[in-house]
């Protein structure tokens, strides 16, 4: 047993310092980025948010209202759609706005490689498990890439700099950092295991970057101003889930509860998503994710743009004229968690 004695901070520990700035109005600020993956070779350029691949989030209907704009906005779709439904969705609406999302398990395998046998190609795809730091899981994405060596390939989860490394080096073009900082997931409290997001999003931008590599940090936003701390730290993606719930783009039923409109919103690990897609909770495992309601919020459009224009604002406080140079001109101030208590700010 060993301890860390150096401090790790979430977004909530921090601030974003300001600085003299010549830009004259939010609207001057270029948020879209321009990558060119290491392993695909492909290129992206556009507004790099990704919404999360949840029910409720990751659905066929956000994708369509994110491809609207034109503006690069993408969505990791859940992996819970059958076959059919990808492949009329691919075939009507394309690739470049959805990633495809699997898991380890056969049944996302086989369905992939039926997808691309029958002639569809996913232009990104999304390896996700809630562990990413099994010998299991990098072998498979090894095989992943040797199989789709021109597919862009975002994988995890994981939160230190060592793990980041490997994965790059196992073909992953993007990795995603974020183990427990979810507003609807409880692996913090099942397992004790987790990583102070902020910290996370630092070590493993920096460990992705000396390789070529690209992060997405997912998890952990609440509001407008944590995507602009997660790019000040280095992400280069942000994925958002619980930010972007209670829309009419869930694909879910809105509940009526005493003259108010909700809508559910769970964790892909808890007893809702198991019972819903697995048929129960597996006797060997534990739920990690708990299910709540959110107010019914209509349409995304309106959402995005108050995240969109929060981030610009951000820029323009830091004087950074496109979200490239956001990193390069932050400066975290650390926030006393206790005299925040005794103002009666928390």
């Amino acid at each position: 047993m060993r301890i860390e004695e150096d401090i790790k901070l979430d977004f909530k520990d921090v601030l974003i310092r300001p600085k003299r700035s010549t830009l004259a109005s939010r609207k001057d600020v270029d948020i879209s980025r321009t990558f060119t993956f290491r392993w695909s070779g492909k290129s992206f350029t556009g507004i790099p948010l990704i919404a999360a691949n949840m029910d409720g989030v990751g659905t066929f209907e956000m994708a369509r209202a994110f491809a609207k704009d034109g503006d690069g906005l993408t969505v990791a779709l859940h992996k819970h759609y059958a076959l059919e439904q990808l492949e009329k969705f691919y075939d009507e609406q394309g690739a470049s706005s959805v990633w495809y999302s699997i898991g380890m398990v056969r049944d996302d395998e086989e369905k992939l490689a039926q997808f691309v046998k029958n002639g569809r190609h996913p232009d990104k795809l999304c390896v996700d498990v809630a562990n990413g730091y099994s010998e299991h899981f990098v072998s498979f994405v090894k095989k992943i890439r040797e199989k789709m060596p021109d597919t862009t390939i975002m994988a995890g989860n994981v939160v230190t700099g060592e793990m980041v490394e490997e994965l790059i080096l196992a073909g992953v073009d993007i990795v995603k950092v974020g183990i427990g900082p979810g507003s609807v997931c409880t692996t913090r409290k099942m397992t004790g295991v987790g990583y102070p997001q902020l910290s996370a999003i630092i070590d493993c931008a920096d460990a992705a970057h000396g390789l070529g590599g690209l992060i997405c940090a997912d998890g952990g936003c609440t509001v407008p101003g944590d995507l602009a701390k997660a790019y000040g730290a280095g992400a280069e993606f942000v994925m958002l889930g619980g930010m972007l719930a209670g829309h009419d783009e869930s694909g879910q039923e809105v509940i009526e509860d005493g003259g108010k409109k909700y809508l559910q919103f769970y964790g892909m690990s808890s007893d809702t998503a198991m019972k819903k897609h697995k048929g129960g909770v597996a006797e060997y495992r534990a739920s990690e994710g708990k299910t709540v309601r959110v107010p019914y919020r209509g349409g995304v459009a309106g959402t995005l743009q108050g995240i969109l224009g929060g981030l610009r604002s951000a820029c323009t406080y830091v004087g950074a004229t496109r979200l490239k140079e956001i990193s390069k001109r932050t400066t975290f101030i650390r926030v006393s968690q206790q005299l925040n208590t005794v103002f009666g700010n928390e």
